[in-house]
């Protein structure tokens, strides 16, 4: 059984997703309202993404944007292919609070989750098959 990992960071903090036998991705990003635009959106996300994040209230546009982001390059990096998977060609859920839910035709092949690991940060990732156990460990230098 071979072991897969994956890494991500931004703004000073980082992220790594470990795993046994499964593939495995993961992302992270700070929160910063003035890159999430509605033209970025856009190009980047696709039609359902785009409309659920424009039903959001204004105060929770910025923290949907970043949980579709992070949803959506936790996906690519587990599939192994990066940016050849064109990105509207599957839908992340993005409403803070909402349970999290991928739609691709691959999707039940996977089980994605999202996370806080520290404020103003948001964070996703996904794990090949079901019945995944997530670990979370903090480490301080």
């Amino acid at each position: 059984m071979s072991a897969r990992f994956n890494l991500s960071h931004s703004h000073g903090l980082a992220v790594f997703a470990f795993s046994l036998g499964r593939e495995v991705g993961i992302d992270l990003e700070f929160i910063r309202p003035d890159f999430a635009t509605d033209d970025i959106a856009a190009r980047f996300f696709s039609a359902g993404e785009l409309a659920e994040l424009r039903a959001l209230p204004a105060e929770l546009r910025a923290e949907g944007f970043f949980l579709c982001w992070t949803r959506k390059e936790a996906y690519v990096k587990a599939r192994g292919a990066g940016l050849h998977i064109p990105l509207e060609s599957f839908s992340v859920s993005l409403t803070p609070g909402e349970p999290e839910r991928l739609v691709s035709p691959d999707s039940q092949q996977w089980t994605i989750w999202s996370f806080q690991p520290a404020p103003g940060f948001v964070g996703a990732i996904l794990g090949e098959g079901s019945g995944c156990r997530v670990c979370r460990f903090d480490w301080q230098p």
